[in-house]
Parts: C-alpha cells; structure tokens; sequence
C-alpha cells in the first residue's frame, strides 16, 4: 500500500559524516577536517609549530651519523683520511658533539608530540561526539536491530582507531617521508648511485612486502573483531539479565556458552601473532640483505681509498637510523589498514540516514485542547505480517482512553506511532488537528509524556532520573512530582535521599520503585 509519507529525504535532513568507505585515500581524506579544523586557528597554529619542530628533529636526526663518522675518523691513525671537521674539532668534542645532537633529536621529537596533542585529541573528541549525536538521530528500528554490546564494542575500538589514525598519518607517516628524503640525499652527495640504487630497491620490495603480508592479514583481523564482539556481546547479555540467569541456575550454561566465544577468539588472536611473526621475520630478512650490500661496497671504498673509517660508521649508522622509519612505514600501514576494519563498522553506521525525518521548514506543534485521533491507520514492520488495519479512534482531551487486546495486536505500536518511531504506510495521526508528520519531532515528543511497562532508568541517582522529564525543573518541582507519584516517601527513607543510586537499569529499586520514578519523571 502507497504511503501519504513517503516524500523522501528532505534537502536539508542530516547527512552521514562519512560514507561507507575503507580505502586508506577515504580515511585520510576524513580525518583532515579535523586535523586542521577551520573554526580553531590555535589549532592550526598548532600544526605549523609541530611541522617545523618535525623538521628541527629530522635535520639533527641525519647530523647525529655524521658527528659519529668524525669522531671516528678523528681516531683514525692516518692523519691524510681524517675530514677536516674531524681535524679541527677532535675526538672528545665530537663525542661530547653526538651526545648532545642524541638529546637535541629526542626534545625535538617529543616537544612535537606535546604540541600535536591537542589537535589529536581534538580530532578524537570531535568525530566521537558528531558519531554519537548520529546515533541518537538514526531510528527505532536501527537500534531494535542492533546489539547493545556489539555497537559499543564498535564504537570503542572506531574512537580509538581514530585516534591512531590521527597520530600515525601527522607523527609517523610524514616524518618519515621526510626522512627518507634526506637520508637518499646524504647517500648520494657522500656515496654515489649504488648506494641510493640499493636503498631505493630495498624500500621498495620492503614496502610491497609488507602492503602484501598486511592485506593477508586483514581476514584474520577481521576475524579476531568478530570473535571479539561476539564474546563481547554475550558477556553484556549475560550480566544484564543476572537474575534471570539465577532464577534458572544457569550459571554453568552462561559460562560455556562465554567460553566458547572465547576460544574462538583465542584461536583467530594465535593466528594474528603468528602471521604477526612471519610479516616481523620477512622484514628483517629484506633490511638485512640491503645492510650487507651497502656495507660491502663502502668496504671496497675503504680498500680503494675512496672511503674512511668514518664512512663504514657513517653508512651504518644512517641504515639502522633508516631502519626505525622504514619499520614505522611497515607499521602505518598496517595500523592504517586494521583501523580501516576498526571503523568499517562504524563507517556502515554513519552511512546510514535516520528512517524519520522532519520535513524541511516544519513548524512546531501547537497544543489549544490536545485531542488526538488516528485516521484509517495502517502499519506493518514487515509487509508480510501487518499490524494495524485501518485503525480509527479518537481520544478527547482530558479523557482517558484504555486500548486492550492480546498481545501482538498492535497496542505498543500505537505509543510508537504517535512518538513518531515509525511512520504508518498509511493513514493520518493529528493532534488538534495538525497532521504529526508535518511537524517537528522534538515539538511532539516536548508534549507526550510516558510511563513504560519496562522501566528502564540511567545508571544514576533518583533524582537525575526525575529531574529527566524536564530538565530545567527546580528540587521544588522534582519533590513536588515525586510526591504527586507516591514515591516521595519512599526515597527520603533510602540513605542518600534523592541522591541515591539507582544501579545499572534501576535494578537497585524494585519493579513498583522504578515506575512510579519513572510517573514521576513524566509528570515533571
């Protein structure tokens, strides 16, 4: 049946911040917003300074081999080999010399990490709150879709994937671009082209090697997540429903049915460190025989004349400088892609659009009396078992209307339709006559109050829960509702009064405790 609602996504509803994508040129591109944000300039100057500070570090970071290759030289027999800055300044004063370059290269480092911070956190807080504000606009039917344990799990590794992110592309990937840079150059001004040759190959087959291995491990990684939530989810699942857990002696079938998921992530976490190893072990192997080639021809150069003592130094000094950004290049990439399966999950939830919509310029609900009537309704959550079938009634304002039936008829439906949950395929809801659909959710749902028959409240006292229904309300206001809910009593027999604890779920407070809270909050 042809729905009177179905016009669409408006032009101005909300988008998804980030689409469904996992490629590494997606990632970046949605994290650089946020790295340099246009509404906060002292961030941005926050990125120059550590940008300079990065290039501070990596200017002393290739002047520390050469202060080593001195002071060797300066200890070389053969006065006619010795450089002249070897010459001049002496072995003790160019050890002294290296000492402090050592120093200088590490403040540079961490004074550019200090300075970062900021914009990382930033980025991290930023992206967390608008994934947050998202979850809250997607509908009912998303979330009576999705597991608790299983979303949370999500998120908390997409918030910290995120913020390793930020940090691996601004502090690891960058700088190290820069210095393989400079240390090419240093190659071939001191060498010649083997040497730049023998590096430039060696980054190459190390890189691919790595991007190879990395892409293997992807399944396996995505298979530990799996297993990871699964076990996650059961956990939450079981806690939650500790009673009924309890009332059953179930305890033993709760911890297999754990134990379970819980192998199964041992196995698919064996299977990560391992390839893990073998990824560790291919690297190695492939820096390794590099190493041995430079160092043989700087050996022949020794031997012909052409080098010093300090230049056998110098060139493995600069390869084992080589090596730690070369390894971190291995690692970005293999941190940038598991977050890219850290997020995924995260990116199919911001890809999706909330189900219910305001129309675009939607006026605010006005209430004159509050006489609410449902006009020839039809609703179905599946097309195959529908649930209202052209459903008409009306309720006057200031009466009081029972809806009875079995159950599965379709009297929780009728609540959720008139929050606007969901929409009916067809048929009209008014209230004083205006049409729910035309106007805004945040106006009809300001002047609906209810009392569920399951009572959830938030992990915090009894008056946070009461003070829910309006948040603006005085401690007046809030006692006044508690007493119009008989619970008023009650609570300032409790230790702790209206700031006692409720415990996760309410579960502190007995069945008819958490609804007369629960009456209180609405009639606040």
């Amino acid at each position: 049946m042809s729905s009177p609602h179905s016009s669409g996504t408006s032009s101005n509803s909300p988008r998804p911040i980030i689409k469904a994508e996992s490629s590494l040129y997606a990632t970046t591109r949605m994290l650089l917003p946020y790295i340099w944000p246009q509404d906060r300039p002292d961030l941005r100057w926050r990125v120059i300074g550590a940008f300079a500070l990065l290039l501070l570090g990596k200017l002393v970071t290739i002047a520390v081999p050469y202060s080593f290759k001195w002071a060797t030289d300066a200890l070389s027999p053969d006065v006619h080999d010795i450089p002249l800055p070897a010459l001049l300044a002496g072995p003790i004063i160019l050890t002294v010399i290296y000492g402090f370059l050592r120093s200088f290269m590490q403040f540079f480092t961490q004074a550019r990490d200090a300075l970062f911070a900021a914009v990382s956190m930033f980025a991290t807080r930023k992206l967390a709150s608008e994934v947050f504000v998202h979850m809250h606009s997607l509908s009912l039917r998303f979330h009576l879709e999705r597991k608790t344990g299983g979303l949370t799990r999500v998120l908390e590794r997409g918030r910290e994937a995120i913020h390793q992110l930020v940090r691996m592309i601004m502090l690891t990937a960058v700088p190290t671009g820069i210095e393989f840079a400079f240390i090419l150059a240093v190659f071939l001004g001191e060498f010649d082209w083997r040497y730049v040759l023998t590096v430039i190959v060696m980054i190459v087959v190390y890189l691919k090697f790595t991007w190879m291995a990395t892409d293997w491990r992807i399944g396996i990684r995505r298979a530990v997540n799996e297993s990871d939530t699964d076990a996650n989810v059961k956990a939450i699942d079981s806690l939650i429903n500790y009673e009924t857990v309890k009332y059953f002696g179930a305890e033993d079938r709760e911890a297999q049915r754990y134990d379970k998921s819980m192998e199964r992530y041992e196995r698919n976490s064996t299977s990560s460190y391992v390839s893990l190893a073998l990824l560790n072990c291919g690297q190695g192997f492939i820096f390794s025989m590099a190493l041995m080639v430079v160092m043989i021809l700087c050996v022949n150069g020794i031997q012909e004349g052409r080098n010093t003592l300090g230049d056998f130094v110098l060139i493995n000094a600069m390869m084992i400088q080589l090596y730690q950004p070369l390894n971190f290049m291995g690692m970005v990439y293999r941190e940038i892609k598991q977050a890219n399966i850290d997020i995924e999950s995260m990116f199919q939830i911001l890809g999706q659009n909330p189900e219910i919509q305001d129309r675009p310029n939607a006026p605010d609900l006005k209430i004159a009396k509050g006489d609410v009537e449902f006009h020839n309704v039809h609703f179905a959550y599946d097309v195959k078992r529908p649930i209202l079938k052209g459903i008409s009634f009306t309720v006057p304002a200031g009466k009081t209307v029972a809806l009875v039936g079995p159950s599965g008829a379709g009297k929780s439906t009728i609540s959720r339709l008139l929050f606007r949950f969901y929409e009916p395929q067809a048929g009209r809801i008014t209230i004083d006559g205006q049409d729910i659909h035309d106007v805004t959710q945040r106006s009809l749902r300001d002047h609906i109050g209810m009392v569920p028959q399951d009572t959830v409240l938030f992990n915090d006292t009894i008056g946070y829960n009461i003070r829910y229904g309006r948040w603006d309300a005085s401690e007046a206001e809030i006692e006044e509702a508690a007493c119009l809910a008989q619970i008023d009593g009650f609570i300032r027999m409790v230790p702790g009064g209206y700031s006692a604890q409720v415990g996760e779920r309410g579960l502190k407070l007995s069945g008819g405790e958490k609804q007369r809270v629960a009456i209180a909050r609405t009639i606040l």
